[in-house]
């Protein structure tokens, strides 16, 4: 009985700690395949549990942009599970130059613990 309730406090630190704690601690870049420049870009949080289980690596989020430079879609191709929230959250809130048609690319974030 107590090995459940340590598996769901742990989950449920898991999710408040990937959804609400601030930390920047990563770097982005951005694919070739999208054809537009970036307005804007929303750096992720780093997770407080990411940092105290000193988790570091890439995320990447591939991102379909509408034609007025807004994330119609995003969704992760790679990564660690602690901090793809993250990385997805901070994808959804870029800002891309409008174009006419709409385009795909990956977006890398590089979470490095600080």
């Amino acid at each position: 009985m107590s090995q459940r309730i340590a598996a769901a406090v742990l989950a449920v630190i898991t999710i408040v700690a990937a959804f609400s704690l601030p930390h920047a601690g990563a770097q982005t870049s951005q694919s070739d395949e999208i054809n537009r420049r970036a307005k804007s870009k929303v750096q992720p949080f780093y997770p407080e549990l990411a940092r105290k289980m000193n988790i570091s690596g890439t995320v990447k989020v591939e991102v379909t942009v509408s034609p007025n430079g807004t994330v119609k879609e995003a969704r992760i191709v790679g990564g660690h599970p602690v901090l793809a929230n993250s990385a997805l959250d901070a994808a959804k809130k870029w800002r891309f130059e409008p174009a006419p048609t709409e385009s795909t690319g990956v977006i890398e974030f590089k979470f490095e613990p600080r």
